[in-house]
């Protein structure tokens, strides 16, 4: 584990590379997530020079005094590029959360970038009433909510659900409620045709968090979109079904 120290805080990352050439991706994790979400991605270490960064109080990472919104999500493009700055970065690859930081960066900074990965999110995020209530009143019934059937995982073995479960107790109600509350007030359908570098939506096919249509908005929405689908997977398709989700990267990757 690596840290890059900026606007007053230390941001966390790994570095997953064994001599990939091509550009090198940042992964951006979701909402209550750490970096770990990305670990099967260390797979493409041969082929693919990546880093995952912790965002703002998740993970190893200083957390950031903002409120939920877009002060928040500027705090977490802050994170991302300080990141990508100090490990050349060029690709964003963003889950949930992590898409809609990946978004605010390629439209509002001026980090260059060959291309973005839209993994699990959507150009709107809004999140139902249910969950939010549960964030705010009853943590356990949140998580057990995330955890059902096709929200994070489509039928996951019980250890990767149990893992997802620890993690976000770990990250704790006051930073996941954040984070949630943070996407849904995220909302750049409007602006989608500004974005001016490839990009990939890669939605897992069962996924009800950010169902493909999500995906098929993006791909449409973004002049040089594409979709791609990850069979027998939901919103964490980058751990339940990691050699799909690789292939379809790594294919990606090779067309920029």
């Amino acid at each position: 584990m690596e840290r890059v120290t900026h606007d007053g805080r230390a941001t966390a990352y790994r570095r997953f590379d064994r001599g990939g050439d091509g550009p090198t991706v940042c992964f951006v994790h979701g909402s209550g997530g750490t970096k770990d979400i990305w670990k099967s991605q260390a797979r493409l270490a041969d082929r693919v020079s990546s880093v995952a960064v912790d965002l703002s109080g998740h993970g190893d990472s200083d957390d950031v005094a903002t409120p939920a919104g877009p002060e928040t999500l500027n705090a977490y493009a802050d994170d991302v590029i300080a990141v990508a700055e100090e490990t050349g970065a060029t690709v964003l690859c963003g889950n949930s959360l992590g898409g809609a930081v990946a978004l605010r960066v390629a439209l509002e900074r001026d980090l260059a970038l060959d291309g973005l990965v839209l993994a699990g999110t959507g150009a709107k995020l809004a999140v139902a009433e249910p969950l939010r209530g549960a964030l705010a009143d009853d943590f356990e019934r949140a998580v057990s909510l995330l955890h059902e059937p096709d929200r994070l995982f489509h039928d996951a073995p019980p250890e990767y659900v149990e893992l997802s479960e620890a993690a976000m107790r770990e990250c704790g109600r006051a930073v996941t409620e954040r984070d949630f509350l943070t996407c849904h007030r995220f909302d750049v359908r409007e602006r989608l045709d500004e974005i001016g570098v490839p990009a990939l939506a890669l939605v897992g096919a069962h996924d009800e968090l950010t169902p493909p249509a999500y995906h098929e908005y993006l791909a449409d929405g973004i002049p040089a979109g594409e979709l791609a689908e990850v069979p027998d997977a939901a919103h964490l398709a980058m751990l339940e079904a990691p050699t799909v989700f690789n292939d379809a990267l790594s294919a990606f990757l090779g067309r920029l």
